[in-house]
C-alpha cells in the first residue's frame, strides 16, 4: 500500500519480503518522471494510517537485488553492479522503475573519442550485405541489411526488424526518438516504429497533384521533425523532397537546377545554424562532385562547391564523403588517398584545402576489400573511417589523436555516434562493434 511520506522525510520499502528504508531527499533524485519520484507526489498517494509523521510504507513486488542496486545509484550516483547479478536483469528493472537514464548516465562517461573502449561486438544476419549503421538517440541503433533493417534497443536487445518492399534499403535514419525512417528504391520511402517495427507512414512525391515514381537516395531530418530525401524520378522530379515526419504528407520540393545533381545525392545534413540543408553528389555515383547548399525559403542554393575543371595535378583527389563541421563555418571532405579537406562555408570562391596534419591511418591487410570512407563529428572531434579503423581528430588544426581498430569482420563500411555510443559496421563479417567510454575512476 501506498503512503505519504511523513514529515520526517523517511521512507520504508518492502521489495520482494525484503525491507529497505530511505529518504524523501535520495528519492527526489530519481526525478518526477520516474516511479519512485512519482511517490513524492501527494495528489497521487494516499495518507499514512499512522499520522503525518509516519514514515510512507511500500510494497512493491520485484526483484530486491536489482531495488538495492537502484537505490543506491540514487544515493552515491554511482552504479555498482554485483559479480553475480545479470545486467540485462538491471536494465529490466530500471526500466520498470523509469530509472534507464540514470543507468545509462553512471554506466558511461561523458563521450570522448580518445577514450573509447571496446564494449561488445554484435553479429549480423548475413555476411557482406551490410549498408548503414545509425545510432539511436537513447543509445540503441539500426542496421540496414539488404532488404531490412534490424533494430536494436540501448540492452543491443533486437526489436522486430522493418522492411520496404524487399528491396535494397539506401539509406537509414531515426528522426525522432522511437521511430526510424527507410529509403528504398522501390517507389518511395516509409517511415516505421523503432520499438514494434510497425508502418507509420508512406510517403510519397507528388508534382502538378499526381503521384510520381521515384528513388529515395540519402535521407536527413531538420529539428522540426522535417524529413528530407534526394528523389531520383522520371521525368523531371529530380531534386529534394520534403515531408511532415507527422502527418506523411510532402512539404516542399527543391527541383533540381542546371548543373547541380540533387536527385543524384548520397549525402545530406541539416545546419540548424545556417537554416540551410547541405547536399553532397560524391565519387564514384558521379564523375563530378558537387556540395551546395539550399535554402528552401526562396527556393535558392546559398553556397556550392564543384571539382568540375579542377587542375589535372589534382582530378585523383576525388570527394568520397563530406560532413559540415559542428560550427557550421566549413565542411570537411576526404579522398581516396586518406586526406582530409576542409571548404569554407563563408566564401563561394575557395578551393578545398588539404591538411597536412589530418593524415588517417591507412592498415589494409594484402587481399582485403576496401570500403569507402566515412566522416562523422562529436564534441568538437572529427571522427574518419578508413579500412579496418576510426581514426580520432582533436582541436582547432584537426590533429589525429588517437585510432579504433579492431581486427574481426573486415574493413568498415559504416559507422555512426549517438546516445554516447560510436557504432561500426564491417563489411565482411557484417558484424558491428559498440565502442563506449568508461567512467572515470573514483578517486
Amino acid at each position: 500500500m501506498a503512503a505519504r511520506p511523513g514529515r520526517g522525510g523517511r521512507v520504508r520499502f518492502n521489495v520482494g519480503g525484503q525491507a529497505f528504508e530511505t529518504t524523501t531527499t535520495t528519492l527526489a533524485n530519481a526525478g518526477r518522471d520516474s516511479m519512485l519520484g512519482a511517490l513524492l507526489d501527494a495528489s497521487w498517494n494516499v495518507p499514512c494510517a499512522g499520522g503525518e509523521d509516519a514514515a510512507a510504507e511500500y510494497f512493491i513486488d520485484r526483484n530486491p537485488a536489482c531495488f538495492a542496486v537502484l537505490l543506491d545509484l540514487l544515493r552515491t550516483g554511482s552504479l555498482h553492479v554485483p559479480p553475480h547479478l545479470p545486467e540485462k536483469l538491471l536494465y529490466r528493472e530500471a526500466l520498470y522503475y523509469g530509472l534507464l537514464d540514470h543507468v545509462r548516465a553512471a554506466r558511461w562517461g561523458s563521450f570522448d573519442g580518445d577514450r573509447l573502449r571496446l564494449a561488445s561486438s554484435v553479429p549480423g544476419r548475413a555476411p557482406g550485405d551490410g549498408t548503414a549503421v545509425r545510432a539511436a538517440p537513447d543509445g540503441g541503433c539500426c542496421v540496414a541489411h539488404g532488404g531490412a533493417v534490424h533494430v536494436y534497443n540501448w540492452m543491443l536487445d533486437e526489436r522486430r526488424p522493418v522492411s520496404l518492399d524487399h528491396s535494397q534499403v539506401n539509406d537509414v535514419a531515426y528522426f525522432v526518438r522511437s521511430t526510424a525512417s527507410e529509403a528504398s528504391p522501390s517507389r518511395a520511402m516509409a517511415a516505421f516504429s523503432a520499438v514494434s517495427g510497425d508502418l507509420r507512414h508512406r510517403f510519397r512525391v507528388q508534382h502538378d497533384r499526381q503521384a510520381k515514381s521515384f528513388t529515395a537516395g540519402a535521407l536527413a531530418f531538420d529539428r522540426d521533425s522535417r524529413i528530407f530525401a534526394s528523389c531520383k524520378g522520371r521525368l523531371n522530379e529530380y531534386g529534394v523532397g520534403v515531408w511532415d515526419s507527422a502527418t506523411g504528407e510532402q512539404a516542399d520540393f527543391f527541383y533540381e537546377p542546371p548543373g547541380c545533381a540533387l536527385g543524384d545525392a548520397d549525402r545530406l545534413q541539416w545546419l540548424d545554424a545556417t537554416n540551410a540543408l547541405m547536399v553532397a553528389t560524391l565519387f564514384p555515383k558521379t564523375d563530378n562532385c558537387s556540395i551546395g547548399l539550399l535554402d528552401f525559403r526562396d527556393k535558392s542554393v546559398a553556397w556550392s562547391w564543384s571539382d568540375a575543371g579542377t587542375a589535372a595535378s589534382l582530378e585523383e583527389k576525388r570527394v568520397l564523403h563530406a560532413i559540415a563541421m559542428e560550427d557550421e563555418r566549413s565542411v570537411c571532405v576526404i579522398n581516396q588517398y586518406d586526406d582530409l579537406g576542409f571548404l569554407d562555408l563563408r566564401s563561394n570562391a575557395g578551393a578545398v584545402r588539404w591538411s597536412s596534419r589530418s593524415k588517417l591511418m591507412n592498415r589494409k591487410a594484402p587481399g582485403e576489400e576496401s570500403c569507402y570512407p566515412k566522416l562523422a563529428t562529436h564534441g568538437g572531434q572529427l571522427f574518419s573511417s578508413m579500412n579496418d579503423s576510426i581514426s580520432v581528430f582533436s582541436g582547432p588544426e584537426h590533429v589525429l589523436t588517437s585510432t579504433l581498430r579492431r581486427s574481426y569482420g573486415g574493413a568498415i563500411c559504416d559507422f555512426s555516434i549517438g546516445g554516447d555510443r560510436l557504432f561500426a559496421l564491417h563489411n565482411e563479417e557484417n558484424v558491428f562493434d559498440v565502442w563506449e567510454t568508461p567512467t572515470p575512476p573514483i578517486i
